[in-house]
């Protein structure tokens, strides 16, 4: 071979794994939407992250995340989705029914997996539990359907509380049904129910002045995002005003609050993340069920109970999961 051949032969040759790098797929992007604040959510976050590394994705390695946080507001959720699917990202994880409605409002073909106490055939998310459809799937935690079990263990909790309040986000999409559920297990126990309803800070201050006025001798928190995100002002009030409150999560006990009850959250979202693994691996929404918990938590905080006068029956102690001493 002539020396201005070989030369030629090394030059291509050392070009090509550049060309080649070039060609390839830029790193997947992940959008996250919550109607919530970040700093309350950083544990689901880290459980997400968790489940989407069990599939081999590691951020900021092979994946890079765009978060978008409501902050409470729930009007924010269709502009931070439009922006999220403007960018083009490749799969949206959400929290709570209105961020998955106002992402679903915004594409039918970025997959979409979602965390939502709302029954997700009923608001119109996927065609079934079994078989989603669409773009759409996800974990269902049943936050409606638990409510009524919440009632219950308040009332054997504090069986002198002739009238209790629910506490629901007038904004939430489920919260006609939550009333409803409420109301019936109310009539069931013997016991009034009175509805608060706050979709602000201030107005959760006005709920619990108003919660005084009506005599109730406990409250049960609706499941909501925007009451996840103002967690520690819920906590401080119940506290302020001696009520008994029972919550859908257990992060509400570690923080000071009495009881909760339902599934792990944490959990709900390491499943997010091993749905979004497998997306970004090639599976379609609608082949994926929805997933439902199978297990639940009870979560009791003795100091609390201490602090409110209360002393907690055996027969709850010894159902807890958890107790906080």
């Amino acid at each position: 071979m002539r020396r201005r051949d070989f030369t030629t032969v090394l030059v291509c040759t050392a070009a090509y794994p550049t060309l080649a790098g070039a060609q390839q797929k830029a790193m997947p992007v992940i959008g996250v939407l919550s109607a919530g604040p970040s700093g309350p959510f950083s544990p689901l976050m880290a459980a997400f992250r968790q489940g989407l590394s069990e599939t081999g994705y590691v951020e900021g390695q092979n994946v890079a995340i765009e978060y978008r946080w409501a902050e409470g507001h729930y009007d924010r959720l269709p502009a931070l989705a439009a922006d999220l699917v403007g960018r083009k990202v490749d799969v949206i994880a959400t929290t709570g029914g209105p961020s998955a409605l106002a992402v679903k409002s915004a594409t039918s073909t970025i997959p979409i997996v979602f965390s939502s106490g709302a029954d997700p055939v009923a608001i119109g998310l996927v065609a079934s539990l079994g078989h989603p459809g669409g773009n759409l799937t996800g974990v269902s935690f049943i936050s409606i359907e638990l409510m009524p079990k919440r009632l219950e263990l308040l009332s054997e909790l504090v069986p002198q509380a002739g009238v209790i309040a629910l506490l629901v986000n007038p904004n939430n999409p489920i919260a006609e049904r939550i009333i409803g559920n409420m109301q019936e297990a109310a009539r069931a126990k013997g016991v009034q129910l009175a509805i608060l309803m706050a979709s602000t800070e201030s107005e959760i201050d006005t709920a619990f002045a108003t919660l005084v006025q009506q005599h109730a001798g406990a409250l049960v928190v609706g499941g909501d995002t925007f009451f996840a995100s103002r967690l520690d002002q819920l906590v401080a009030l119940a506290a302020r005003y001696t009520v008994p409150a029972i919550y859908e999560w257990r992060e509400w006990v570690a923080a000071g609050g009495l009881i909760s009850y339902g599934p792990s959250n944490t959990g709900n979202w390491h499943q997010v993340g091993t749905y979004v693994g497998k997306i970004l691996k090639g599976a379609k929404p609608a082949d994926l069920p929805v997933q439902q918990p199978t297990t639940f938590e009870l979560v009791v905080n003795l100091n609390t109970a201490k602090a409110l006068g209360l002393t907690v029956p055996p027969s709850i102690l010894a159902r807890a999961d958890e107790v906080i001493e």
